[in-house]
């Protein structure tokens, strides 16, 4: 299963230097003009999880396999970028392929970076991409009004449809992002939604790209983007993405070392997957055998009879139960044998809703 996120922002405020150390590999060139990423840049990267570390403990396999977020680094949009600004147009489109959106905002002063607008004002960049990503969202409902329009003198749903489409328009029109919209419980809005995938509707993580100095305690710069994420719902992460890039390579004992002498307990990046795979209401579930130790992605609420077909879709098909152990009994008691032992393997059924750290074990037949 795939999760995208895109990371966005403008021009020379840390996307590509963030990318490179998310995906542990210098294949976006981070340079200091704009548009230096022309082609959208794609990475799978593992989702950090220390109970797969403990599960390898007891069982020692030969391979951890970890789940996985795809992100994309988007070149830096500008003001002006629905409008086909800066090649915007296109870095709009990749924008609506991605679920999740990491909008990097600058919040430090350095005279060597150039900053496109001219200073570092983080409200100022933020409100200019997201009206960039209202108006995109605008210039494509108007398109789909019009199509509405002539469907909706004979066909009674296109009527309706375009009742709810013509208040967005009005509501965007206001440049008040999709996300505010007072109908988005109404079926006509959630098939125009799945169509159309509004930008401004996205889920939205804020990265506080910060000096090495602010890292800990962050910046009269933070604590403005902290006030409006918490105005509009969304999260926050500082970061500094040149000590991220810096942690790349590191051994794991040093890296917690750095991080420490700097003031923070986990990596921004990490923090930033954490949020994303939540975001998209994901969790995992593991397998734990002598050949692998690995984490299966699942949407929140999923039945065993779904979880299992994400392993192989006859493990689905031929469903007859799942042997179940809880994460905390697996490494408290030391492995599965003794879980059995104790009686903390439970077989369950075809309605079983999989808890998020659950070792499965399927039984099917085909």
């Amino acid at each position: 299963m795939g999760l995208g996120v895109g990371i966005v922002g403008l021009p020379n405020v840390g996307k590509s230097t963030t990318f490179n150390a998310l995906t542990k590999a210098q294949n976006a060139e981070a340079q200091n003009y704009p548009f230096c990423t022309i082609e959208p840049n794609k990475a799978i990267v593992p989702v950090p999880d220390k109970r797969l570390n403990e599960l390898a403990k007891i069982v020692n396999p030969d391979k951890i396999q970890y789940s996985t977020i795809d992100f994309v680094d988007i070149a830096g949009l500008v003001r002006g970028a629905s409008k086909g600004e800066g090649l915007g147009n296109q870095f709009l489109s990749n924008i609506r392929e991605v679920e999740v959106i990491l909008h990097m905002v600058r919040c430090f002063e350095d005279g060597n970076i150039v900053h496109v607008e001219g200073d570092v004002n983080p409200i100022r960049d933020i409100e200019i991409i997201e009206t960039e990503l209202i108006y995109a969202d605008i210039s494509q409902l108007e398109k789909k009004i019009d199509r509405l329009k002539k469907s909706a003198k004979l066909d009674k749903k296109a009527a309706a449809a375009l009742v709810v489409a013509e208040d967005l328009a009005k509501h965007l029109d206001e440049l008040h992002p999709v996300k505010t919209f007072g109908m988005k419980d109404d079926e006509n809005f959630i098939a125009l939604d799945k169509e159309m995938r509004f930008l401004s509707n996205k889920e939205v993580i804020y990265g506080a790209n910060v000096d090495e100095d602010s890292l800990s305690d962050g910046n009269k710069y933070v604590d403005i983007v902290r006030e409006y994420a918490t105005s509009v719902g969304s999260d926050v992460v500082i970061l500094c993405a040149k000590i991220e890039e810096e942690l790349i390579g590191m051994e794991e004992d040093e890296a917690k070392e750095m991080l420490s002498d700097l003031g923070a307990d986990e990596s921004g990046l990490e923090k930033i997957i954490h949020i994303a795979f939540d975001k998209l209401g994901l969790q995992s579930y593991f397998t734990a055998g002598k050949v692998e130790v690995r984490a299966w992605t699942i949407r929140k609420n999923t039945k065993a009879p779904q979880a299992a077909a994400v392993i192989h879709n006859d493990f689905e098909k031929g469903f007859i139960k799942a042997e179940v152990i809880s994460y905390e009994d697996f490494v408290s008691l030391g492995g599965e044998s003794k879980c059995k032992e104790a009686g903390k393997l439970r077989l369950e059924g075809k309605e079983y809703v999989v808890q998020d750290g659950d070792i499965m074990h399927f039984r099917f037949n085909v």
